[in-house]
């Protein structure tokens, strides 16, 4: 993951004129970071010119309005930058870790996918490990507590590997010995699950428990999540204030989720 992360990255700026590559430069690594941040981001950024035209890139930005925007080539608005961003991970996943760590206006997209991805795929294990045994026989639908409790060590397992990412993706060091601090907390918190569990221990028959069941791995992990982003960001966690207002929205949002993967389970057995 860090040598995911810290892979180099060369970007070639295309433009009408050197206001149109100062513009893209300050876009990319503003005059606010320190020198040193600055020029570790523009050292694998160069103007594209008769001279450097052979130099090999990864992407290039080109100023809108030349028209060449084509393949790893991308058009740079700078009244719309978002989407030379949003254009530029979609065509390259594999540079998303790299261009977050090193471009600021890349990292806030690449650092939410990250908590979106991890925090479907625990709704979608706490589904898994129940789903094949409850929905063909309506008759099995509770599920334990012990049960519950047993799927939290890949729950936090997968939460650690998520805040492996939150941190390359925001150029902090990564690693156990390094992030011993949230990894602490991460271990702490899988009790939570199992509290959380036994609350739900008379949940609705019939397989209305999975729903609630998966909201609450969806919702835990995306909590974690964007309180371990804004740490990495600006040096504090959520307070326990926004986290429980963060907690209620994703636990909806999770419910909406989980629903419709049981949806689309009983389709799929449906048609079998």
């Amino acid at each position: 993951m860090r040598q995911a992360a810290e892979r180099p990255v060369r970007i070639a700026l295309v433009a009408e004129d050197s206001r149109g590559c100062e513009a893209m430069e300050e876009w990319l690594a503003p005059a606010t970071l320190s020198h040193e941040k600055r020029f570790q981001a523009l050292d694998g950024v160069f103007r594209f010119t008769e001279e450097t035209r052979s130099e090999p890139c990864d992407i290039a930005l080109v100023q809108t309005g030349l028209g060449l925007a084509g393949e790893s080539r991308f058009e740079f608005d700078p009244g719309r930058p978002e989407r030379a961003v949003a254009e530029i991970l979609q065509a390259r996943p594999d540079l998303q870790l790299p261009l977050a760590r090193l471009y600021q206006p890349f990292r806030r997209e690449v650092t939410q996918e990250i908590v979106q991805n991890v925090s479907k795929e625990n709704a979608l294990f706490s589904l898994a490990t129940a789903l094949p045994n409850v929905l063909p026989s309506w008759a099995s639908a509770l599920w334990s507590v012990g049960e519950f409790a047993s799927d939290t060590t890949v729950l936090t397992a997968n939460q650690i590997r998520m805040a492996f990412l939150l941190a390359a993706a925001s150029d902090r060091e990564v690693g156990f010995k390094e992030q011993r601090t949230e990894i602490g907390s991460l271990m702490a918190g899988a009790f939570g699950w199992r509290a959380v569990a036994r609350e739900l221990a008379g949940k609705i028959p019939f397989g209305g428990g999975l729903i609630p069941k998966a909201a609450i791995a969806y919702a835990g992990t995306y909590v974690v999540g964007i309180s371990l982003e804004r740490l990495y960001r600006v040096g504090e966690l959520l307070t326990r204030e926004e986290r429980r207002g963060a907690y209620e929205a994703a636990y909806d949002k999770g419910k909406q989720i989980a629903a419709a993967m049981v949806d689309a389970y009983k389709r799929k057995r449906g048609g079998e």
